[in-house]
């Protein structure tokens, strides 16, 4: 029988069901509802807070075991301030997140220390994240200790099975940082990563330092972990092809807000916004004899500390159907098609098909 959504309470009939309105599967990992991290901004000697950069502004998504949710968008669009939040190196504004069923900013000190066994990160810049003054050895060492994993010769040998882990050699545990080029130190982050045995990993844009052939081995050790370890990524990055290459879904975002969200086959062949479009259009793909259909944004991305009222979109938009709404009404992220959410009052709304 084929039945229409109830629509949303709010000014538009054209809302279907959005990510909130659905419960996660079973075997969700990571669960994230109204996410929002905004930064005051104090001025005057008093430091008075006079407005707020919103980061993140009402952000949901899951994450399965041994899932990776790829979350793209454009520099400045609130990836990487979402996944620190999510790892409590920030704090949120308002929102909840579950990890396998802990509530992440509930927790104490203590509590907090344990979750980040099962729930580590990989910085974008592979030097800047390691201590130039400590040996690879001793910063594994460290972590190691810190969690009371291993002490001794069973933390020496587990160092050598970590380096091995990640294509390193045993002899290179005695180097410091600058001694390495940065796809190996970017394998030491990884190494440092898994010592703890995690669950979850956000990979905050790994490869965007790298040389592009340095990337695919990287990315290609990645996929080989997840596959070995059973680990779970949420993978931010900038670049929608490599995003295409290493998720199992999709997650686009613009100025703190997710605009599009669906699996990864669906986001790349049927995308649902235009701002993914115009990303999609960016991306090399020869075809002999065909003109590329390049869609070229005007402008920058807005201010988040002064974002456009309705869509936020709106100001840059290209949708041959854009019009005065765009301005004036914030659009959902609605169902378009089956698991395939989109941000624009301009895409038809999803009629969905079920069995009685």
């Amino acid at each position: 029988m084929s039945t229409r959504l109830p629509p949303a309470k709010g000014d538009s009939d054209l809302r279907g069901r959005t990510p909130d309105d659905i419960a996660p599967p079973e075997d969700t990992l990571l669960d994230v509802r109204g996410l929002r991290t905004w930064f005051p901004i104090r001025k005057g000697l008093f430091s008075r807070t006079v407005g707020q950069v919103k980061a993140v502004d009402g952000v949901s998504f899951f994450v399965r075991r041994g899932e990776t949710l790829g979350l793209v968008g454009e520099s400045g669009s609130g990836k990487t301030t979402t996944g620190r939040t999510l790892l409590r190196l920030l704090e949120p504004t308002e929102g909840t997140a579950t990890f396998d069923g802990q509530p992440i900013f509930e927790l104490d000190a203590e509590e907090l220390r344990k979750l980040r066994r099962r729930a580590q990160i990989v910085f974008q810049d592979p030097y800047g994240s390691l201590n130039p003054r400590m040996t690879v050895g001793d910063t594994l060492m460290e972590v190691l200790r810190v969690h009371g994993l291993a002490r001794g010769e069973a933390a020496r040998v587990r160092i050598r099975e970590l380096l091995d882990t990640v294509g390193l050699l045993p002899s290179h545990a005695a180097r410091y940082p600058h001694e390495f080029s940065g796809g190996q130190r970017q394998r030491i982050g990884i190494a440092r990563a898994l010592s703890v045995e995690p669950d979850f990993i956000v990979c905050d844009e790994p490869v965007s330092a790298l040389d592009v052939s340095v990337q695919a081995q990287v990315l290609n050790l990645l996929e080989e972990l997840q596959s070995r370890l059973g680990l779970a990524y949420l993978f931010i990055a900038h670049d929608l092809s490599v995003v295409e290459h290493v998720s199992d879904r999709i997650a686009v975002m613009y100025l703190g807000r997710i605009v599009e969200l669906g699996d990864s086959d669906e986001v790349i062949t049927r995308p649902r916004h235009p701002y993914t479009k115009a990303l999609l259009s960016a991306v090399p793909r020869p075809v002999p004899g065909k003109p590329k259909g390049r869609i070229v944004l005007q402008g920058d991305v807005p201010s988040p500390a002064a974002p456009p009222s309705g869509c936020v979109f709106h100001p840059r938009c290209q949708h041959p159907l854009k019009d005065a709404d765009c301005a004036r009404i914030v659009p959902p992220l609605a169902e378009k098609a089956p698991n395939h959410f989109a941000a624009c009052i301009k895409e038809p709304a999803f009629v969905q098909l079920t069995t009685r």
